[in-house]
């Protein structure tokens, strides 16, 4: 049996031990595409440890300056209006709101319990957070109108041990949570906020990703080297198959085509493409220093990667299948995004 500090020396020494021990090579920067609609659009990376985000200038791909926040930032959302990012600070129980173009912090919402992971529902009705460190989801009602408290708080979850990442269905009506040191996945109703069913899964379960009709759910087995598909279109989820990534597999983005999902393996130092239609990995890319979470941006072609052990920003050129660049950022980035990105779906 494993215990919960060796589980957790999985996320953290165990792969630092494999980045130190390999050598990547950056290709010339010349090579790299050009970004064409993203000119005045910064790049944000989260730096976990630093409490602040790195602003990225597009152009010059430099790091222009650092937008304090809260005690570990994790992951960021965009508001359903796309005029503030959400920069969810676990450890402070709060809110950091940035102006997505101009990087300047609007306003913080306190009182926002342990906020680790986060996401809106696509009918921007729910505000959903995932409690990492004190195990429990809750459900918040978006009502913008209200300035000083936009988010209202209708039901508190209680979870088994590590809430980890949050999966919101196209209809609005499911939220899907891994809880990362329980080994299960919960799903909750959203409109009445009732358990449906809470089921075991593989080792450490982190991000997850559904794909566009809503049938299949993809979850990331941090613990392991797999991808689990599950159907979930039906009242209880079935496993369809485990697809070997890499290990650590971690994080998802999808490209943007409606077919296609990028993972992050973070211990193996690598990214997968998943085919969503025959569930299979179609493609492989190298990424060094523990990836993370990735941004794929506008051109179709650029990966933004964060390589969470060495205060790196990578860039990898998806149809080379070559590592562009790194941007020196803080210390343990996580999220990172963009406004000139390509879809999510």
């Amino acid at each position: 049996m494993v215990d919960l500090n060796q589980r957790r020396d999985l996320l953290k020494s165990g792969a630092a031990a494999i980045v130190a021990a390999t050598p990547f090579a950056v290709a010339a920067a010349p090579a790299a595409p050009a970004v064409t609609t993203a000119a005045a659009t910064p790049i944000f990376v989260l730096n976990s440890l630093d409490a602040d985000v790195s602003v990225i200038d597009p152009v010059t791909h430099t790091e222009r300056q650092r937008v304090s926040t809260g005690k570990e930032p994790h992951h960021l959302y965009l508001t359903p209006d796309e005029k503030s990012v959400i920069v969810a600070n676990a450890a402070s129980d709060s809110l950091t709101f940035i102006d997505p173009m101009g990087a300047q912090v609007q306003r913080t919402v306190r009182q926002i319990i342990d906020p680790y992971h986060l996401r809106f529902s696509p009918d921007m009705k729910w505000f959903v957070t995932a409690a990492n460190r004190l195990n429990h989801i809750d459900i918040y009602r978006w009502q913008p109108q209200q300035v000083d408290a936009p988010l209202a708080l209708v039901k508190r979850v209680h979870a088994a041990k590590t809430p980890s990442h949050l999966m919101i269905d196209s209809r609005s009506t499911v939220v899907y949570v891994t809880l990362q040191d329980s080994d299960q996945l919960v799903a909750l109703d959203l409109a009445t906020q009732a358990l449906r069913y809470t089921m075991p899964i593989g080792r450490m379960p982190a991000d997850l990703y559904l794909t566009a009709d809503d049938r299949t759910l993809l979850i990331g087995m941090t613990g392991s080297d797999v991808v689990e598909a599950y159907d979930v279109s039906g009242p209880a989820p079935k496993l369809i198959k485990r697809i070997t990534t890499g290990k650590g597999a971690h994080a998802f983005r999808a490209r943007g085509d409606k077919r296609h999902v990028f993972v992050s393996n973070r211990v193996a130092n690598t990214i997968s493409m998943i085919d969503t239609q025959s569930l299979s990995v179609v493609d492989q890319y190298q990424a060094p220093g523990g990836p993370d979470c990735m941004e794929f941006l506008a051109d179709q072609r650029t990966l933004l990667v964060t390589s969470r052990w060495a205060r790196k920003l990578t860039y990898i050129d998806t149809q080379d299948k070559r590592i562009i660049r790194q941007v020196a950022v803080g210390r343990s980035p996580h999220g990172v995004w963009t406004l000139a990105h390509a879809a999510r779906v």
